[in-house]
C-alpha cells in the first residue's frame, strides 16, 4: 500500500498532537524532568555568574576606591612617587595594618584603616545609623559590628589603640572599598591617616602596607599607566591592582564556580539528554497502537512526526521554562548566601542572555536526542509497527545525520558562549569518549552474552538471554546506568576531595596567637611575660622583614624581575613584596633536600635558603644568587640550599631563609607564634601584651582558623549543591532506562508467565539482569566519575586531590543498591500484569 502523497498541515496536526497529548505528560515526564533539571542548573548558574560580573565591571572604581591603586610595605611613597601619582588625577592615601584595640576589660586584635580626608575617591561609606560619610577625623573611628561587640563598646564610647584613646563614633554598615581590601585578620576600625603614627605604630621596621589610589582626570587605560609607573620605578617594590581587577580574589573564585557550574550543568544536560532519548523511546512505542491507526488512516510519515514532534516540543518547551523559571527562582537564595563575599545584589536577578542560552541548550539536547525515535517511527508501514513487539524497527540512518547535527549545535553553544573554550570543549570531548565507551561496552556485553556457555541454572539463563534477545535495551541501559553510577561517584570524590583539603589546609592544631612587631632590644621582655600568665607556653620568634625579589640567576647572567614578560608558572614568590627572615639553624618543620646549612657563627658571603618548588619553577639552583630590595636598600646573596617548606602548620613559612650577615642590619622588629596548654585561659595575656607592648598586633589563629574554615565548607557546600543536579539527573535517567525497559518487558514477562514461571523466578531474573550490569558497570562509573572529579579539584579549584576513597566506594555502593531497588520496584507491575488482557493488548 503507496503513502498518501499530501499530508495534514500543522494546525491540523497540532489538533490531534493536542487531544492525544495527557494533560499530566504520561509518559513525558522524564522528558520534562530531564530537561527541567538541566535548564534549571545552567540558568542560575548564568544569571548569578553573569550578575557577579556586571557587578565587578561596573562597580570597579567603587570595589577598588580608585581607578588604580599602588601598594608597598614597610613605608610611605617618597614625594616623587606621590607628585608622579598627582600627575593621573586625584590621589588618596593610607596605611593598613593589624593592631590591637583595648578597653580596661577587653583587647582584640583588628585590621586598623587609616585614611586621609579624601577617602573614599569613589563610592560613599554608610553608617548603621543611616549617615553617609567619608573619613573620620581626629580621633573619632568607624568601627566594624564585629569589633564593637569583642571589645562590648558602645557608640560614643572610648577605646584605645597603642598610645592613642580614640571614640567609636559610628558603626560600619557599607565600606565601599573592602572587597578589594581582601582577607580579614580582624574586624575593620577606619581612623583618620595620622592616627598610626601618633600611636606609635610606624615604627622603622613595622609590619604596615601604604596604599594609595587614584582617580583618573581623564580616560586612561589602568594597565598603560601601571606599565609607566612600573618602567618609571623598577625597583620601588609597587604591587598594583586597577579597576577592571579591583578583587582578584573574587574574580578567580567566580571564575573557578562558573567553570565548575557551567561543567555541572552540561553534565546534566549530557545525561538528560540520554534519559530523553530513552524516555521518548518509551512514549512512542507506548504510541505505536496509534501511530499505526494514523496510518492507516491515511496519515503520511511526514503527519506522524509533525504530530509527535509538536507533542515532544511542547514538553520540552515547558520543562524549559520551568527550568528557567526556578533557576530566577533560587538566584536570590543563593546571591544572600554569597553577599558580603561577593558583589551580588540581593533579590530577584533578570540576565536575558544567559537565561535565552539555558533554553537554547534545553531546547537543543531535547530534539538531538530525541531525533532518532522520531524518525524511525515515521518511516515504518502500520504492519510493521504492529509487529514492533516481536519484529523490532530497525534503525533510520537519517536519524544519526540529525542527531549529529544536534549535537555538532549543543557543541558549538558551550564552546563559543563560555569564557574557557577549551575547559568546555574538554568536557564535551570527554563526555563523546565516554559515550563511545559505554555504546561499546554496551555491545560487548550483548556480545558476550550471546557467546557465554549454557547456564545450567534457569534463571541466570534467563537473565543472560534479556542482555542479548532481539530487541533487547542493554544498550540503553548501560548508557544511563554507566552515567547515573557516575553522578554518584563525581558527587562523593568532589566533596570528600574538599573535606581532604580543608582537614590538611586548615590544621586541627596551630598556635594560639601571632605576635607582629616585636622590637627586638626586648624580646627577653616579651617571653618573660607571656611565662608569667602561662609558663608552659611555647614560644618561637623569628626575625620578620619585607623585600622584593629584583633579579636572580647565575651571576653571569642574572635576570631583571621587572624585565621579565611573565611571572614562571609556580614562580609567585617573585610578584611584589615578599616575608623575608635570617636563621642560624634550619627552621622548624623544615627538610633539606639539597645542599647544607650554613654554621651558626657564619660570618662570610651572604647565604639565601630557598623553597624547593619555588627554586625548580623558577630554575634556580645551588651556586645561584637573588638579589632582594630591602627597604630601598639592594642585598645579593647566593642560594646555599633548598628546603621542603611544612605548608600544613601553621607555623613560619619562608620562602627565603637569609644567613644572619645578609639581613640582620636592615631595620626590622620580631614575629612571635605563642602556644598555650590547654585549657589556658588568654584574656589576661591579651592585655598584658597590650600594655607593656602596644606598638605589637597580635592575631588569634583561632579565629583566622574558624574563618578560613567557614569559606572551604561554603565552598564545599556549593560544589555539593551544583553537583547534586547531575545527581539528580542521574536518578531519572535511571528510573526512565528502567521504566522503558519494563514497558518493552511486559510481552517477555507475560510469555514467561503463560509457560509456567512464577512471580519469584521473573523477579529473580530481572534482579540478576540488572546486578550483572550495574556491577560490570560500577568499575567503568569509578573511573569516569572520579576523572572528572579529578579536573574539577584539581584544574579548576586548584586543590589538592585527596579524596576518601572509603567514601566514594560507600556511595558507589548506595548506587548499586539503588539500582537494584528500582529494578525491583520497576518489575513489580509486570508481575500483576493479567497474560489474557496483556497478549489482547499486544
Amino acid at each position: 500500500m503507496s503513502e498518501p502523497t499530501s499530508g495534514l498541515g500543522w494546525g491540523q496536526a497540532w489538533r490531534i498532537a493536542r487531544r492525544d497529548l495527557n494533560a499530566r505528560f504520561k509518559g513525558l515526564r522524564l522528558l520534562l524532568v530531564c530537561i527541567f533539571l538541566g535548564t534549571a542548573a545552567l540558568a542560575a548558574i548564568g544569571t548569578l555568574s553573569s550578575a557577579i560580573e556586571r557587578e565587578l565591571a561596573s562597580r570597579g572604581q567603587e570595589l577598588l576606591g580608585g581607578d588604580l591603586e599602588i601598594e608597598v610595605w614597610q613605608r610611605d611613597l617618597n614625594a616623587e612617587e606621590q607628585a608622579a601619582l598627582s600627575e593621573y588625577g586625584a590621589i588618596s592615601g593610607g596605611t593598613r595594618l593589624q593592631a590591637m584595640a583595648t578597653t580596661e576589660e577587653s583587647a582584640a586584635p583588628v585590621e586598623l584603616k587609616a585614611v586621609d580626608d579624601k577617602w573614599p575617591l569613589y563610592g560613599i561609606l554608610t553608617l548603621a545609623d543611616g549617615r553617609e560619610t567619608g573619613a573620620p577625623s581626629g580621633n573619632d573611628a568607624w568601627v566594624a559590628q564585629g569589633a564593637m561587640d569583642r571589645l562590648d563598646l558602645a557608640v560614643g564610647e572610648t577605646f584605645n589603640i597603642g598610645t592613642v584613646e580614640l571614640v567609636a563614633a559610628g558603626v560600619i554598615d557599607n565600606e565601599p572599598d573592602r572587597l578589594s581590601e581582601g582577607f580579614q585578620l580582624g574586624p575593620t576600625i577606619i581612623v583618620a591617616e595620622n592616627v598610626p603614627q601618633r600611636a606609635g605604630l610606624l615604627a622603622p621596621g613595622s609590619m604596615y602596607q601604604s596604599k594609595y589610589r587614584v582617580a583618573f582626570d581623564q580616560n586612561r587605560d589602568p594597565s598603560d599607566v601601571e606599565d609607566t609607573l612600573t618602567e618609571r620605578y623598577p625597583e620601588a617594590g609597587f604591587d598594583f591592582r586597577t579597576r577592571d581587577r579591583a578583587s582578584p580574589g573574587a574574580d578567580r573564585f567566580v571564575e573557578q564556580m562558573g567553570d565548575f557550574l557551567t561543567l555541572v550543568g552540561l553534565a546534566a544536560l549530557v545525561i538528560a539528554g540520554i534519559g530523553i532519548g530513552g524516555g521518548v523511546t518509551s512514549y512512542l512505542e507506548a504510541r505505536r497502537g496509534s501511530i499505526a491507526t494514523l496510518k492507516v488512516l491515511g496519515a503520511t510519515s511526514g503527519d506522524i512526526l509533525r504530530i509527535y514532534a509538536l507533542q515532544i516540543g511542547v514538553a520540552a518547551l515547558i520543562g524549559s521554562l520551568a527550568g528557567i523559571a526556578v533557576g530566577i527562582l533560587v538566584t536570590p537564595v543563593l546571591g544572600s548566601a554569597l553577599q558580603g563575599l561577593l558583589p551580588v545584589e540581593g533579590g530577584f536577578v533578570i540576565e536575558p542572555a544567559p537565561l535565552i542560552l539555558a533554553g537554547a541548550y534545553g531546547l537543543l539536547v531535547a530534539f538531538a536526542f530525541a531525533a532518532t525515535p522520531l524518525l524511525r517511527a515515521r518511516s515504518f508501514p502500520a504492519m510493521a509497527l504492529m509487529r514492533s513487539r516481536i519484529t523490532p524497527l530497525s534503525r533510520d540512518r537519517r536519524a544519526l545525520v540529525w542527531t549529529a547535527a544536534g549535537v555538532i549545535a549543543i557543541c558549538a553553544l558551550a564552546i563559543f558562549t563560555t569564557a574557557q573554550p577549551l575547559l568546555s570543549a574538554g568536557f564535551l570531548g570527554g563526555a563523546a569518549f565516554a559515550l563511545v565507551l559505554l555504546a561499546a561496552i554496551g555491545f560487548g556485553i550483548r556480545a558476550l552474552a550471546r557467546r557465554a556457555p549454557r547456564a545450567s541454572n534457569p534463571l541466570l539463563r534467563g537473565a543472560l538471554a534479556n542482555l542479548h534477545r532481539p530487541g533487547a535495551p542493554t544498550g540503553s541501559l548501560v548508557t544511563a546506568l554507566g552515567f547515573g553510577l557516575a553522578s554518584f561517584v563525581l558527587l562523593a570524590a568532589v566533596q570528600s576531595a574538599i573535606d581532604g583539603n580543608i582537614d590538611r589546609r586548615v590544621p586541627q592544631q596551630a598556635p594560639d596567637y601571632f605576635v607582629l612587631d616585636i622590637p627586638r632590644d626586648r624580646v627577653d621582655d616579651f617571653e618573660a611575660l607571656v611565662r608569667q600568665t602561662s609558663p608552659e607556653a611555647d614560644i618561637r620568634t623569628v626575625p620578620a622583614l619585607r623585600g622584593a625579589v629584583l633579579e636572580y640567576g647565575p651571576e653571569s647572567n642574572m635576570q631583571r624581575v621587572s624585565e621579565l614578560e611573565e611571572i614562571p608558572e609556580g614562580g609567585w614568590a617573585l610578584r611584589g613584596e615578599r616575608g623575608l627572615t635570617y636563621s642560624e639553624t634550619l627552621p622548624d618543620g623544615n627538610v633539606l633536600t639539597e645542599g647544607e646549612w650554613w654554621p651558626a657563627d657564619y660570618n662570610g658571603e651572604p647565604l639565601v635558603s630557598l623553597d624547593a618548588e619555588f627554586a625548580e619553577a623558577v630554575d634556580l639552583e645551588i651556586g645561584d644568587y637573588i638579589t632582594v630590595g630591602v627597604l630601598g636598600v639592594e642585598r645579593t646573596a647566593r642560594v646555599a640550599n633548598l628546603r621542603q617548606l611544612d605548608w600544613e602548620s601553621m607555623g613560619f613559612n619562608y620562602v627565603y631563609v637569609f644567613s644572619s650577615n645578609a639581613l640582620e642590619s636592615a631595620p626590622h622588629n620580631l614575629a612571635a607564634t605563642i602556644e598555650l596548654p590547654e585549657d589556658a585561659a588568654s584574656g589576661a595575656l591579651l592585655r598584658d601584651l597590650v600594655r607593656e607592648f602596644p606598638s605589637t598586633s597580635v592575631i588569634e589563629v583561632g579565629q583566622v582558623l574558624t574563618e578560613a574554615r567557614t569559606i572551604l565548607e561554603q565552598v564545599g557546600l556549593a560544589t555539593l549543591a551544583a553537583a547534586s543536579v547531575a545527581v539528580l539527573a542521574g536518578l531519572a535517567v535511571l528510573m526512565g532506562a528502567i521504566a522503558a525497559a519494563r514497558a518493552s518487558r511486559t510481552y517477555d514477562t507475560v510469555v514467561l508467565r503463560v509457560l509456567g514461571a512464577s512471580r519469584r523466578q521473573v523477579l529473580l531474573m530481572q534482579l540478576a539482569e540488572y546486578g550483572v550490569l550495574a556491577l560490570l558497570l560500577a568499575v567503568v562509573a569509578l573511573g569516569l566519575g572520579s576523572t572528572l572529579a579529578w579536573v574539577v579539584i584539581t584544574q579548576l579549584f586548584e586543590f589538592d586531590w585527596l579524596p576518601d576513597w572509603g567514601e566514594i566506594f560507600a556511595v558507589l555502593g548506595l548506587g548499586l543498591a539503588l539500582v537494584v531497588v528500582f529494578a525491583v520496584a520497576g518489575s513489580l507491575p509486570l508481575l500483576k500484569a493479567k497474560p489474557a488482557q496483556a497478549l489482547r493488548e499486544l
